[in-house]
């Protein structure tokens, strides 16, 4: 295992560790307005949302690391302490590309990369109507986490209006995972589409504890054919079935005999694994001598 000591890592490298490792990042789109009216338009991929009363949503303006100067977003935010966060969906991630250079000041990163500002309610800096969430937002604070290359400062935003873009709702008026069809920031060139494919429900319901890895034999804890995520959904159930219910579905389904050993009965048992009771009804007839 490589092991990386910050101290001795260069800025660049450590940049580059951390980025690959705490991915996917959200994409931060972030209008704000300077001095003199113009606007600036910048992505962020250090962002989050961190709370939801108040709704509070977090991201990172970096110093450069050639030059360790600060951003026009940072300065216009220090200015007015408003900006606008519009969301990244796969639609826009190109053109939102050509805004993260850094342009001269009086340049609209709006007119190069193709995209409308429309008015706010409550704050100056524009909206991205191509965006299909667009988070208005107060200044709460700015944390400066260091002076040299790369440091970052921290940007708590006060979400005080969101707009969302009627399309990507469902019937229940809840965002769609794969009609927002959002984009995510890898580490180097690389960025993830989270839809489609790419996305799956797990589900643990939160008033049905489940019994965990510690709970289930060594059978099928030790499992060799079975991965982490397969036992983890077995050691989801909140109990394990009984002998009476295992003895009848092996009865049922005339289990006995079929297996030579224990691979085979996890070989047969792993596509039914999302079944989870039947699974287990499968996997604990070892423990209950019908293997």
């Amino acid at each position: 295992m490589l092991t990386i000591d910050p101290k001795s890592t260069p800025q660049k490298d450590m940049h580059q560790y951390l980025l690959a490792s705490v991915a996917p990042r959200p994409i931060a789109f972030v209008s704000t307005v300077d001095e003199e009216g113009n606007d600036n338009l910048a992505p962020y991929s250090f962002f989050n949302a961190f709370s939801s009363n108040p709704p509070i949503v977090v991201f990172s303006s970096n110093r450069r690391s050639d030059n360790n100067t600060t951003k026009d977003t940072l300065h216009n935010i220090e200015l007015n302490k408003e900006a606008v966060i519009n969301v990244v969906s796969h639609e826009i991630v190109r053109q939102m590309t050509l805004t993260s250079i850094d342009f001269e000041k009086n340049i609209s990163e709006f007119d190069k990369g193709g995209f409308t500002p429309i008015p706010s309610d409550l704050v100056k800096p524009a909206r991205v109507k191509e965006s299909p969430v667009q988070m208005e937002c107060k200044i709460e604070q700015i944390i400066p986490l260091g002076d040299g290359p790369g440091a970052g400062h921290l940007i708590i935003c006060h979400v005080v209006r969101m707009h969302i873009n009627e399309k990507v709702l469902d019937d229940q008026k809840r965002i769609d995972i794969n009609k927002i069809d959002l984009m995510g920031r890898m580490g180097r060139a690389f960025y993830v589409r989270a839809s489609g494919d790419a996305v799956m429900p797990i589900l643990q319901p939160f008033n049905a504890i489940g019994i965990g890895f510690d709970l289930l034999p060594k059978s099928i804890r030790n499992s060799t054919v079975l991965t982490g995520n397969e036992i983890a959904e077995i050691a989801s159930l909140p109990a394990l079935p009984t002998q009476e219910s295992v003895e009848a579905y092996w009865e049922e389904n005339k289990l006995k005999g079929k297996f030579k050993n224990l691979e085979e009965l996890h070989l047969f048992a792993k596509p039914l694994v999302m079944e989870k009771e039947n699974a287990a009804k499968i996997l604990m007839g070892v423990e209950y001598g019908l293997l």
